[in-house]
């Protein structure tokens, strides 16, 4: 069972979305501090795409739960769609990247 102090982590994650209207887009950031939840944690994120053929899309969600890695790190993952814009949406699926205190 996870304690509060040990949620004070947050993860880096770097994806590049599905090919939609011919083009793909990257996304990179940092999630929120972890949150407790039914015996693990979760971390919720948002951000903004790059700009690519003229226009960006947003996106925000909350990671799966902790999946424990040998050596005590551990990862998390995310999958969701981009913001509809010019009348296309993105798909991005995958891990983030093993936690940092």
């Amino acid at each position: 069972m996870h304690r509060a102090a040990e949620v004070h982590h947050v993860h880096s994650y770097s994806y590049v979305t599905t090919l939609s209207d011919g083009h793909v887009h990257y996304m990179a950031d940092i999630t929120g501090r972890g949150i407790l939840l039914s015996g693990s944690h979760v971390h919720h994120y948002r951000g903004v795409t790059t700009l690519d053929n003229g226009h960006v899309h947003s996106y925000s969600g909350v990671t799966g739960p902790a999946v424990y890695l040998p050596g005590g790190t551990h990862i998390h993952y995310q999958s969701g769609r981009t913001s509809l814009n010019f009348g296309h949406v993105h798909g991005y699926t995958g891990p983030d990247h093993p936690s940092y205190p």
